[in-house]
C-alpha cells in the first residue's frame, strides 16, 4: 500500500503523526475485511508496523520487519554539533539548509510530519508486542544500522533475526532470492 505522500496517495494538508499512518493501515484491513494478515514492512513501514502491532496486534498473524525504523539512533558528537549550529544560525536569523536530503525535499507540513515521525522512539512498547516476528537485516545497512536489528530482536517477545551478508538498507532488492526463501520459510511455520 502507498502511505500518504508516497506513490499515488496524496499528502493531506495537515501535520500527521505515526498514529495517522497506523490508522490508514487499519482502515484498509477493515475495509477489505481481512482475516489473516501478515505485515511485511521495510524502513519507515516497519515503524508503522511496530506501532500497529502494539495497538492492534489482534488484527495480525505475523510481522516481518526488513531494515526497520522505530528505534532512536545513537547520537554522537557530530549530530549534536549540527543541532547546535542549526539553533545558533536560527537565533542569528541566518538561513541555511539543514537536515537530511529526504527532509529538505519536503514542504512545511510534510517537514513537521517527518519530525513527528522520526522523533517517536518505539523502544518502550516493543516488549508488549507478542506476535511472531521475523527481522531481516542487511549487515551493511547505514540508514538503520545492525545494532537496531539486534535491539529489536532482544526487545520483541517472539522474534527471530536473519542477517543478510553483503547487503544494505534495501537487502530485499539486493538479495531478493535469499530474502524470499527466508520469508517463505517463516510463513510456512505453524
Amino acid at each position: 500500500m502507498d502511505f500518504y505522500g508516497h506513490g499515488k496517495t496524496p499528502f493531506p494538508d495537515k501535520v500527521l503523526t505515526l498514529d495517522d499512518y497506523v490508522k490508514s493501515v487499519v482502515d484498509i484491513i477493515q475495509h477489505y475485511k481481512m482475516k489473516s494478515v501478515t505485515l511485511i514492512a521495510h524502513s519507515f513501514g516497519g515503524r508503522v508496523a511496530l506501532k500497529l502491532a502494539y495497538k492492534y496486534g489482534y488484527m495480525l498473524d505475523k510481522l516481518i520487519l526488513i531494515d526497520s525504523a522505530g528505534i532512536r539512533p545513537r547520537r554522537g558528537l557530530k549530530y549534536y554539533s549540527k543541532v547546535l549550529l542549526h539553533k545558533t544560525l536560527k537565533k542569528l536569523k541566518i538561513k541555511r539548509q539543514m537536515g537530511s536530503a529526504d527532509y529538505r525535499k519536503l514542504n512545511g507540513v510534510q517537514k513537521r510530519t517527518f519530525v513527528n515521525i522520526v522523533n517517536e522512539d518505539l523502544t518502550d512498547i516493543l516488549n508488549q508486542i507478542t506476535l511472531p516476528t521475523l527481522i531481516i537485516w542487511g549487515n551493511k545497512d547505514k540508514e538503520t544500522p545492525i545494532y537496531m536489528a539486534r535491539k529489536l530482536h532482544r526487545k520483541l517477545c517472539s522474534s527471530g533475526l536473519v542477517v543478510i551478508k553483503e547487503a544494505g538498507h534495501f537487502c530485499y532488492l539486493e538479495k531478493p532470492a535469499k530474502v524470499l526463501i527466508i520469508i517463505r520459510s517463516f510463513l510456512s511455520e505453524g
